[in-house]
C-alpha cells in the first residue's frame, strides 16, 4: 500500500513537469541527450561500487572473524571509508539523474510514470534503508560486537543489490516494453507494474549482466591501485599482497564468466532489437550467414562497412549460435527509425568485447597462476597489465552502456514513444549542461582529494599493521 501510494505520488510529480514543461520540437534535443548521457557516465561507476564493493568490505570483515588476521581487519576499516566516500557522491549523482528524468524528458515521466513509479518508490526504500545501516557499520566497528556488526554489513549489501536492480528493472522496460495498454489518445490505461517491470524480455539477462560487471569493474580497479602502488613505489608488503590478492581473485573468476552473460545479452537483443545488433556490425541489408568486421567505418552513403576485417558467418554464428542464420540489416525498417551515430555504437560494441576478452585472458592467467603454485604471478608484466586493466574495466562498462542506450534510438520506449517526443521544451539546455559539467569536475577533484586524505590516515586499532607507505599516500 505504500507502495503504491508513493508510485502515485511520483506519477502526480511527472505530471506536474509535464504541465509545466509541454514538449516541442526541441532544438536543443542533442544536447539534452548528451547531458544524460554525462550523468549516467559519472554514475554508473559508482553503481558498480555501491553493488560490489560493500560485499568485498563483508567478505574481508567475515575473514577477519574467522582467521583472527589483524590484516583483514585492518583492510576491512580502510575500504569502509572508502565505501562511504563513494556512497556520499553516488547519493550526490544519483540525485542529479533523478531530476533529470523529471526536467528533460517531462512527457516520458507523465506518460509512463505509472508503468514504473513502483520501482523507483521501491528504490528510494532501498536507498534509505542503505544510507541507515551504512551509518550503524561505520560507528559500530568499536561499538558493537563482531558479529553483530557483520551482520549489519549485510542489509548494505543488498540494498545495493535492489536498489540497483529496480533501476534496472525500468530499463529493461525501456528496451522492451510491455504490462500496459496505450489508447490511441496516448494514454496508458491497465497497467501491471509487476509484469512490465519484471516480465520483460531484457530485465535479467541486463542484471545479470550489471552485477557481473560490477565486479569486474571493482575488483580490477582495486587491483589496479595496488599494482600500480607495487610498480611505481615498491609497496608489496602482506597488507598489500592481500589487498590485491582478494579484489583481483573475484575479477578474475567474473571475467570469463561475462563472457557467457555477454553471449545471452547479445542473443536476446537479436531476438527483440534485430535494428540495434544490425547497428553492432553496420550491416546494412538482411543476410544469411552474416559477416563480423572488426575494425573499418560504416559509410551510410553505400551502407557498407570499409577498411575492417571481415570474418564470414560470425555476426550469424554470435547472435543465433548458427553460422547460416539470417540476420536481419539496417533496412528492414525506415531510415527514421534506424539507430543514429552506427560508428560510435560499432566502436563502442568492439572495444567492449576486446576489452572484456583481455580481461577474461588476465583472469585466466591469475586463476591458473595460483591454482598451479599456490601464490599470486610474480610477472612484472603482469602487474603493469593489471594497472591498465582497472581503467580498461571502466572502458568496457561505459561502451556496455553506450550500446545499450544509442543502439535503442531513437526511441526512448522501444517502438512506443521516441526521443524527440519525450525532450523538454524549456530553454536553457545547453546553459544546464555547461553547469552540470563544471559542477561534475569540481565533484571529481573533490573525491579524488577526499580519497588521497583517506589513504594517508592511519585506520585500525591500537597493534594493528599498517599499509607499507601509507604516511606517502598510497591510495586504498
Amino acid at each position: 500500500m505504500v507502495a503504491a501510494e508513493a508510485a502515485d505520488t511520483i506519477g502526480g510529480v511527472h505530471a506536474v513537469l509535464a504541465a509545466a514543461l509541454q514538449p516541442v520540437q526541441q532544438e536543443h534535443l542533442l544536447e539534452a541527450r548528451q547531458m544524460q548521457a554525462m550523468s549516467f557516465a559519472v554514475h554508473i561507476p559508482l553503481v558498480c561500487f555501491g553493488v560490489a564493493f560493500p560485499a568485498l568490505v563483508v567478505f574481508v570483515e567475515w575473514l577477519a572473524m574467522r582467521t583472527g588476521d589483524p590484516v583483514h581487519r585492518t583492510l576491512a576499516r580502510r575500504w569502509t571509508r572508502v565505501m562511504v566516500a563513494l556512497f556520499a557522491v553516488g547519493v550526490v549523482t544519483g540525485t542529479i539523474l533523478s531530476f533529470e528524468l523529471g526536467m528533460l524528458w517531462p512527457d516520458f515521466m507523465a506518460t509512463f510514470g505509472s508503468v514504473f513509479g513502483l520501482a523507483f518508490a521501491l528504490e528510494g526504500f532501498s536507498f534509505f534503508l542503505e544510507a541507515i545501516f551504512i551509518a550503524i557499520y561505520v560507528y559500530g566497528w568499536d561499538r558493537l560486537s563482531p558479529r553483530a556488526h557483520l551482520l549489519c554489513g549485510l542489509p548494505i549489501v543488498a540494498t545495493g543489490l535492489t536498489g540497483s536492480a529496480m533501476v534496472i528493472a525500468v530499463n529493461g522496460w525501456m528496451n522492451h516494453p510491455g504490462g500496459f495498454r496505450l489508447t490511441s489518445a496516448g494514454v496508458v490505461t491497465d497497467v501491471h507494474p509487476w509484469s512490465a517491470l519484471f516480465g520483460n524480455g531484457f530485465f535479467w539477462h541486463e542484471l545479470v549482466h550489471m552485477y557481473v560487471a560490477a565486479y569486474i569493474v571493482v575488483g580490477f580497479t582495486l587491483a589496479a591501485v595496488y599494482a600500480w602502488g607495487k610498480l611505481r613505489h615498491g609497496r608489496w608488503g602482506r597488507y598489500e599482497r592481500t589487498a590485491l590478492a582478494i579484489p583481483l581473485t573475484i575479477a578474475a573468476l567474473a571475467a570469463p564468466a561475462q563472457l557467457l552473460v555477454g553471449d545471452w545479452a547479445a542473443r536476446e537483443v537479436a531476438a527483440q532489437q534485430p535494428v540495434k545488433l544490425a547497428a553492432f556490425e553496420g550491416l546494412q541489408q538482411t543476410t544469411s550467414g552474416a559477416s563480423e568486421h572488426i575494425g573499418g567505418w560504416y559509410q551510410a552513403d553505400s551502407g557498407e562497412v570499409k577498411g575492417g576485417i571481415a570474418i564470414p558467418d560470425l555476426l550469424s554464428l554470435l547472435a543465433y549460435h548458427d553460422p547460416h542464420a539470417t540476420v536481419q540489416g539496417l533496412d528492414s525498417v525506415p531510415p527514421d527509425d534506424r539507430p543514429p551515430a552506427i560508428n560510435a555504437i560499432r566502436f563502442a560494441f568492439q572495444a567492449m568485447v576486446g576489452i572484456g576478452t583481455l580481461l577474461a585472458v588476465v583472469g585466466v592467467v591469475v586463476l591458473w597462476v595460483r591454482w598451479r603454485r599456490g601464490r599470486l604471478p610474480e610477472s612484472r608484466w603482469l602487474y603493469r597489465a593489471l594497472v591498465l586493466c582497472g581503467p580498461l574495466s571502466l572502458v568496457a562498462l561505459l561502451c556496455g552502456w553506450v550500446v545499450t542506450e544509442v543502439g535503442r534510438q531513437p526511441f526512448v520506449v522501444y517502438g512506443v514513444m521516441r526521443t524527440s517526443q519525450a525532450v523538454t521544451g524549456a530553454g536553457g539546455v545547453p546553459v544546464g549542461y555547461a553547469t552540470l559539467a563544471a559542477v561534475y569536475l569540481g565533484l571529481a577533484v573533490a573525491v579524488w582529494w577526499i580519497l588521497r586524505r583517506l589513504a594517508r590516515a592511519p585506520l585500525g586499532g591500537p597493534g594493528d599493521p599498517q599499509p607499507t607507505g601509507a604516511a606517502a599516500g598510497e591510495p586504498s
